[in-house]
């Protein structure tokens, strides 16, 4: 019997029942509690690919095949796995996850299946390789990994397929218009790549150059195994055999016993020497681990952060940094496509097309992580404006399998230095970033407060639904090349400084009385420990212990709260109470006003009981703002920001 699966690749030609089942090919089942890595075809079922939108397409509706048993118009479409349980299961169910996350990961199935067709598998349900496995993890994620990269950066994404409108540093190559100053709004964010996914290992394209791929593709195709088997990987065949005892040979018992029991217990038939480390208790062993020397009077200096792969590599030639641009010269062209390549491998959602029209793009540049053979491991894909004196970013990725040697910071180090050094006026970086991405520009200087003016940028870069706009600017002092060097003298003065105030890094040998070997029970006098009268501990604090009653997480939270809102920058107008000389008519216009310094004396002197209370005098503080200004003011701005930011620190309230 056979049935249908889905050949196209279009989401809008795909009813949901044909994107749910795309959906549970690459979904485990949550019911079986044997692994069910995917949808299988029940045995007994043959699928076969339902191309009626191509035919319906190009008018071929009216002609069938003879080799067909059955008609595909009466053919059903696969349903259930060969465990038992449907695409519900499979997580395909979009009544549970929602019209937009089943979207999503149905634009990663249709990818998956893009990389199953150029494999030509797409029908084979069981073939897999480390690229699929990879992606497919992406259909259970809903939340942002531990360590992302991207707006530029390669995570999974919420974007949606890019307009039409064209901006002018991304138009088609073969437009031979010039550029307009202004640019088409698109509905998508295409300034991220993943590097939010897990580590995998390379594929074929990725483990060899491109000139060996241009080699290799005239000879004959190289055999694969169901894992894949390609990158030099060993195939089935090749697999290690499990070291496993022949099930005739009966155990050893006797006299052979004994023999062998003295051979495993110590060296020949001694007892085993036990070492010191397997003396120490588990603090003692986190503290050597630790770099703290156990049982020492000495002090303690600052340690020695290992040097990370990607600097490692950078210095041995392993990995180069290079800028590249559309110059027409084979060598540029070859990295361009490595960047094209990865981009799209690490942008499941993003069509192709899309991809390799804005990093051909004339006006787009390039800094490109190499390796031998012009291998691309990483890259960013920028526009600049030297004229209005930012940069767009438009891609930024690594390669997946090289994401925790730290290739993501050190290009971004240098992607710095090459713009100063390029263009020396231009100091701003503009990009849109999703949710996944947002964390890891934040470490890279990025904020999402934009000081740049808006009639500096706006109309010249992009806009994006479901992005976030991020800004970072660069310190003229601060050499990015050197930054780990300029980090370690600001850590070094810091650690100086509490030495002069502290004895915290002095380390005192440890009191004999708890030694091993020494009698339990015994009690030490506090003045006879080294080291705790120089704390200023006196004998009288042992007598007059004042023990404060714990604070209820409600004021926990509302003094945090207040104190995030006071540090933040844009709320300088609302700290302190209005001047009256200097706004005449304000308390006349505001008959109950309210700041942040009279909310914390409110605080101190415990006036709110609840956090309902708190929240109404921070809107008080808003509202007043609002009455009292215009709506095109700095300080209603201001209060709009700080609205923003009191309701994200409420959503964050534990209940």
């Amino acid at each position: 019997m056979k049935a249908l699966y889905p050949a196209s690749n279009i989401l809008d030609n795909l009813d949901n029942s044909q994107r749910a089942l795309k959906i549970a090919r690459h979904s485990p089942c949550s019911l079986c509690k044997i692994p069910c890595s995917g949808l299988q075809p029940p045995l007994g079922i043959t699928p076969v690919l339902d191309e009626s939108p191509y035919q319906t397409l190009f008018g071929l509706d009216d002609y069938g095949s003879d080799d067909d048993e059955e008609s595909k118009g009466q053919m059903p479409y696969l349903e259930f796995c060969q465990c038992g349980h449907d695409v519900k299961y499979h997580g395909a169910n979009e009544a549970e996850l929602g019209s937009a996350e089943f979207t999503r990961r149905a634009r990663v199935a249709i990818r998956l299946d893009e990389f199953l067709q150029d494999e030509g598998d797409l029908l084979d349900f069981e073939f897999t390789n480390d690229d699929i496995e990879s992606l497919r993890k992406q259909m259970t994620l809903r939340q942002p990994p531990s360590i992302p990269l991207v707006n530029s950066t390669s995570s999974p994404d919420t974007r949606s397929q890019p307009s039409n409108g064209l901006s002018p540093t991304s138009s088609i190559l073969s437009d031979p218009s010039p550029p307009s100053p202004r640019a088409a709004k698109r509905p998508r964010l295409s300034s991220s790549s993943s590097l939010s996914d897990a580590d995998d290992n390379d594929d074929d394209d990725d483990e060899q150059p491109l000139a060996s791929r241009v080699a290799s593709s005239s000879t004959a195709r190289p055999r694969r195994s169901g894992k894949s088997g390609k990158g030099g990987k060993k195939n089935a065949a090749m697999k290690k055999k499990a070291h496993v005892a022949p099930t005739s040979l009966a155990p050893p018992v006797g006299e052979e016993q004994v023999q062998m029991n003295k051979r495993v217990n110590g060296i020949n038939g001694r007892e085993p020497k036990i070492k010191v480390e397997d003396r120490l208790d588990e603090g003692q062993l986190n503290r050597l681990a630790a770099g703290v020397p156990v049982d020492s009077a000495k002090e303690t200096g600052p340690q020695v952060k290992a040097e990370k792969a990607a600097v490692t590599e950078m210095r041995k030639g392993v990995i180069q940094i290079v800028p590249v641009e559309n110059d027409g010269l084979s060598r540029s062209w070859i990295i361009l496509t490595g960047l094209k390549t990865l981009f799209q491998k690490q942008l499941p959602k993003m069509p192709r097309e899309y991809i390799a029209r804005l990093v051909y793009d004339s006006n787009s540049k390039g800094l490109a992580i190499i390796k031998k053979g012009y291998k691309v491991v990483g890259g960013i894909c920028y526009r600049p404006f030297p004229h209005r004196g930012f940069a767009e970013i438009v891609f930024f990725a690594t390669n997946s399998a090289d994401q925790e040697k730290g290739y993501g910071g050190m290009l971004m180090d240098h992607f710095k230095a090459h713009v100063r050094k390029t263009y020396p006026d231009m100091m701003h970086f503009l990009t849109y970033a999703d949710n996944y991405a947002v964390g890891y520009f934040e470490k890279q200087g990025f904020s999402k407060d934009i000081t740049l003016d808006r009639s500096v940028w706006a109309g010249y870069i992009k806009d994006y639904e479901g992005g976030t706009i991020m800004q970072c600017t660069m310190l003229r002092k601060v050499d990015y090349l050197n930054k780990p060097a300029l980090l370690a003298k600001q850590k070094e003065a810091i650690l100086a400084k509490i030495k002069q105030l502290s004895r915290s890094h002095i380390v005192y040998d440890g009191l004999p009385q708890f030694q091993l070997g020494q009698p339990e029970g015994v009690v030490v006098d506090p003045r006879d420990v080294p080291g705790l009268r120089e704390t200023g501990w006196k004998h009288s604090m042992m007598t007059n212990v004042i023990r404060q009653s714990p604070k209820n997480a409600d004021r926990t939270f509302m003094e945090t709260t207040l104190t995030d809102l006071i540090r933040h920058p844009r709320s300088w107008p609302f700290r302190t109470p209005v001047d009256a000389s200097e706004v005449a008519d304000y308390y006349e216009v505001i008959r109950q006003p309210m700041d942040l310094q009279t909310m914390g004396e409110k605080l101190k002197d415990g006036k709110y009981k609840r956090v309902d209370a708190f929240a109404d005098d921070v809107r008080l503080i808003i509202d007043n703002c609002r009455n009292y200004n215009p709506e095109s003011t700095v300080y209603y701005k201001n209060a709009d920001k700080l609205e923003e930011v009191f309701n994200e620190l409420m959503a964050k309230r534990p209940s």
